[in-house]
């Protein structure tokens, strides 16, 4: 059988096409290897993410991949982040490809050559591994040759002042995250939106399970995210608070509920639900980020700490009403759908603090019928 020798100009023409993987015909009635490039699909600029950081922060940072898109149309986009953000990403029509970060994905990586490399994370893991890649350019933070973290490129300093100055994070800064992000990685701002997409299957998921509770079109439905991650325990509004808020929704027998979480809001929501058994919807919280997201996507209104759910809202396109306590209330984007409740004149928030001294009173200070109040207001003005 003769065999066709490509020239070395067209083999790399071959090795930069998005449709070659090196294992099986990009076509099945075609050989590239021997005949050449059936339907050239150029990689273009080869860019990686790295974000390793909280599920929310990975899914902040899809509003990035719009601009980057626009800057560099011709691109392949990989992204690198932990297992339990995987699902995140999945059905993201501007990602080529995503990895877990496992000692397999490093070992594919670091044999890759990438033009941009941009990682998101102040954290010694990422900022290692962005040094110990291939990059023609780099941009967010590295790692000295001390082992300290630092910003490796002029657009990264501000985000990485923010991490050194308290008066800044906390005071001074009025800029979104996603505006300090985006001059992170020399990107313009145009406030593009969270990506998060869902698959057939799961929009046929979604249906199912409101026929399966009885919610129908006409229904004012009111989502509570009652807990946030371990990291930050103190960031949860009581579940009293959350007793009483339910209450006063009920009351007015124009609502339905729905408690929304994740694994470690389980229990919480077992104890809110056993003071309204079989008048609210308590969703399943250990079916995985892609099943919560299915049950976040059915109610008009999220009532949210900031949280990864508050996060997922915002990618869901829902009316959000986020309050705040220990976190930076400034950082965090609506993109006009929703308002911010936050603790106004106390001396101590916002903290990032993970033990308080002063009893959380942020918590305590949370406005409930103002809660309410934004609430009805959403629902009045939609009718």
């Amino acid at each position: 059988m003769a065999h066709t020798t490509l020239s070395e100009k067209e083999k790399n023409k071959i090795l930069t096409c998005k449709n070659f993987n090196g294992y099986k015909p990009c076509f099945p009635d075609h050989n590239c290897w021997e005949n050449g490039c059936k339907e050239h699909n150029p990689m273009g600029t080869r860019i990686l993410i790295i974000n390793f950081d909280a599920m929310g922060d990975v899914l902040m940072t899809t509003a990035q991949l719009s601009a980057l898109k626009r800057k560099f149309p011709d691109s392949t986009i990989y992204w690198i982040t932990l297992k339990n953000a995987l699902g995140l990403l999945l059905n993201n029509h501007l990602i080529d490809k995503v990895f877990s970060f496992d000692h397999e994905s490093i070992l594919i990586l670091k044999e890759m050559e990438f033009d941009i490399i941009m990682n998101v994370d102040k954290s010694l893991r990422s900022a290692a591994l962005t040094m110990q890649l291939s990059g023609k350019q780099k941009l967010g933070f590295g790692l000295s040759s001390t082992g300290k973290i630092i910003p490796i490129n002029k657009g990264a300093e501000y985000n990485y002042l923010l991490g050194m100055n308290d008066n800044l994070k906390f005071k001074v800064n009025q800029r979104t995250g996603q505006d300090y992000l985006a001059e992170t990685f020399e990107l313009p701002n145009h406030r593009d939106e969270y990506i998060f997409n869902f698959t057939l299957e799961e929009m046929e998921f979604i249906d199912h399970y409101k026929t399966q509770n009885g919610i129908q079109f006409k229904d004012e439905i009111i989502g509570f995210n009652t807990g946030c991650s371990l990291l930050f325990p103190n960031k949860k509004m009581t579940i009293e608070q959350h007793i009483v808020l339910i209450e006063k929704f009920l009351t007015m027998h124009r609502f339905k509920i729905m408690l929304l979480g994740g694994p470690e809001d389980e229990e919480r929501n077992k104890i809110i639900y056993s003071h309204f058994e079989g008048k609210i919807i308590n969703t399943p919280t250990n079916f995985g980020v892609r099943k919560g997201a299915c049950y976040e996507n059915i109610p008009e209104v999220i009532i949210t700490g900031d949280s990864f759910g508050m996060h997922l809202a915002i990618a869901l396109k829902k009316y959000v009403i986020a309050w705040f306590g220990l976190s930076c209330w400034t950082e965090i984007d609506l993109y006009d759908r929703g308002v911010k409740i936050f603790p106004e004149g106390l001396h101590c928030a916002p903290c990032w603090k993970k033990t308080c001294p002063y009893n959380l009173e942020c918590i305590q200070m949370i406005d409930l019928e103002r809660i309410v109040k934004e609430a009805i207001n959403y629902f009045d003005k939609k009718n």
